[in-house]
């Protein structure tokens, strides 16, 4: 990755090629293996290879995903990486109607993808080692907060998951892979009325 700060979204080009499902599907899976081809991502999201292409170069037109150093001998296969750690979404670019309407779309996307990562967790618990079944968390907090106050948790919590994620990548970089599995962190934080 090119950039170790998230990209900020601000335009409809982008939030429209990003709300596309298989293109979530592809960007995260390319998240996570960090390096891959389109045949790799292909297979993991059972697709054409010749339509992951297509949907790659759309991430990569918008500036989501980059070209990467080829990673084996055959130098017909385009490798690609994420261009930046991640990205953001910040409400007080995405106001104008065209934009909000966009960024529902990439909401509605990303909460469908969620849900299912996390049910299909639930279906296949027995699968996993009782470390890992005890290890796995779901909990819900219900605290009254300042806006102010939210805002801040969510610093935080960024910053508390960024650091678990880049001293797991510098472990797995330096060799230290045994055991290790991905995992999905999900959180929201958000007012509603009883």
């Amino acid at each position: 990755m090119t950039s170790q700060e998230n990209r900020r979204i601000d335009d409809l080009g982008t939030l429209k090629a990003i709300a596309h499902p298989l293109r979530m599907r592809l960007y995260r899976a390319l998240f996570v293996a960090r390096t891959a081809t389109a045949s790799q991502l292909a297979e993991q999201v059972d697709e054409a290879v010749s339509l992951v292409s297509y949907h790659l170069r759309k991430l990569a037109e918008h500036g989501l995903i980059e070209e990467a150093e080829t990673q084996s001998a055959d130098g017909r296969e385009r490798w690609w990486q994420p261009s930046s750690y991640g990205f953001s979404i910040h409400d007080e670019d995405v106001r104008a109607p065209e934009l909000a309407a966009a960024t529902a779309a990439f909401g509605r996307t990303v909460d469908e993808q969620r849900t299912q990562m996390y049910a299909r967790f639930r279906d296949e618990r027995h699968t996993w080692s009782d470390e890992w079944r005890s290890a796995a968390i779901s909990s819900e907090w219900l605290p009254r907060l300042t806006a102010a106050e939210l805002a801040s948790l969510g610093k935080e919590l960024d910053a508390l998951l960024k650091k678990y994620d880049q001293a797991a990548r510098a472990a797995e970089a330096a060799g230290d892979t045994e055991g290790r599995e991905n995992v999905a962190v999900h959180l929201h934080g958000f007012p509603y009325r009883a």
